[in-house]
């Protein structure tokens, strides 16, 4: 997740250590990394640059600031195609074990992901996620800051999501860098170094058998026009789910679902 090259070489490397229980990056498992890249171009007007984690993989690039990644592993791993977020963590055995012993599920790794290692999991109630060990991506703070990308956990109870988030990632604790947990509006909101990152909201049915009223994380993408983005998604094979003036939940060809919301002027 270090696969964007520092401006001059001016910032130091960042890793999991130092940076721990925030999201620090979004991931979609595909089957066809061509024609993914294909469909996230004309919707979200991404350009491309290869990772260093190998051929299967892609970094995403939004007016040259890194987005996501994507892992052409669905079938290889037999892994769902889906968009998913990643929480860094100064130990990915330590992560894994916590969720398991919380009745979380262990679906892949932690596997070795030069400069770092992985695991993808999932909570209790059956919403997917990530962990990352290792080096972030250079330039980390920008990059936070920026923000193009923002998460939310639909869950059935909001507090109980919570406490389990925050026994495995380490938040609300007395440890020096830890993120601020707040509830705020009717959802719980987490924060990391004062920035709102994430949101959790009660509300998902855990047997529906709609996938989208089900326990997720749903990925957000800043956008300018979340009108041309539907009509884009729609042309080039996607679908539309839901659609107000300034959000829209998208499907891609494959069955990804992801959020397109409008950018807020900062």
């Amino acid at each position: 997740m270090n696969d964007v090259k520092t401006p001059r070489g001016t910032a130091e490397v960042v890793s999991t250590h130092s940076v721990f229980g925030a999201p620090c990056w979004v991931s979609l498992t595909s089957r066809d990394l061509e024609a993914t890249q294909e469909f996230y171009s004309a919707v979200l007007g991404w350009r491309w640059r290869p990772a260093k984690l190998g051929d299967r993989f892609r970094v995403a690039l939004a007016e040259s600031v890194p987005v996501a990644g994507i892992a052409a592993v669905a079938s290889m791993w037999q892994m769902a195609v889906a968009w998913t977020p990643y929480f860094a963590v100064p130990s990915a055995d330590d992560a894994v074990a916590r969720v398991q012993e919380r009745g979380g599920t262990s679906a892949v790794g932690p596997l070795s992901l030069p400069p770092g290692r992985a695991a993808l999991l999932a909570d209790r109630d059956g919403a997917t996620f990530g962990v990352w060990e290792g080096e972030l991506i250079s330039n980390w703070e920008t990059w936070r800051r920026a923000a193009p990308t923002f998460i939310r956990l639909h869950t059935r109870d909001a507090f109980d999501a919570a406490m389990f988030y925050g026994e495995v990632l380490d938040w609300a604790t007395d440890r020096p860098g830890c993120c601020e947990v707040r509830y705020e509006g009717g959802e719980v909101v987490l924060r990391s170094g004062g920035d709102v990152v994430a949101r959790i909201e009660s509300g998902a049915l855990e047997a529906a058998p709609d996938p989208t009223i089900r326990p997720h994380w749903q990925v957000h993408f800043a956008v300018r026009d979340v009108e041309g983005c539907a009509r884009a998604a729609e042309l080039h094979g996607g679908s539309v789910l839901s659609k107000v003036v300034d959000e829209a939940v998208l499907r891609d060809p494959d069955g990804a679902q992801f959020t397109v919301t409008l950018r807020a002027d900062r």
